[in-house]
């Protein structure tokens, strides 16, 4: 079992969802947040002050999913957050030791 988590641009979590339906990912954890890579902010003006944003708005993703469809979760993740310009995203893949379904007790690739 695998760990995908995506942080993405948040217009583009529509398209990232549907992808993820078409091959089977039933399931997501959608959070807001805050950060910055090589895109290091942004300027904007507000009632004629320019001040400085540190931290863009972004989405983090994250889904479990089996080890098979991890690389395929991988190609439409990217497929879907792409945009072409700096401030795309990242993505990081990181094993799962172990998963449990609480309302079932069922584990592992049962429970996801």
């Amino acid at each position: 079992m695998k760990l995908v988590v995506a942080i993405i641009k948040p217009f583009k979590l529509d398209e990232v969802r549907q992808a993820l339906t078409e091959i089977g990912v039933h399931g997501m954890t959608v959070t807001e947040v805050k950060g910055y890579g090589r895109q290091r902010g942004h300027t904007e003006i507000y009632r004629g002050a320019e001040y400085i944003v540190n931290f863009l708005p972004k989405l983090r993703i994250e889904i479990a999913v089996d080890s098979a469809l991890a690389d395929k979760a991988v190609e439409v993740i990217t497929r879907g957050a792409r945009t072409g310009q700096i401030g795309d995203g990242k993505i990081f893949v990181t094993p799962i030791d172990h998963a449990l379904r609480i309302r079932t007790g069922e584990t592992d690739s049962d429970a996801l």
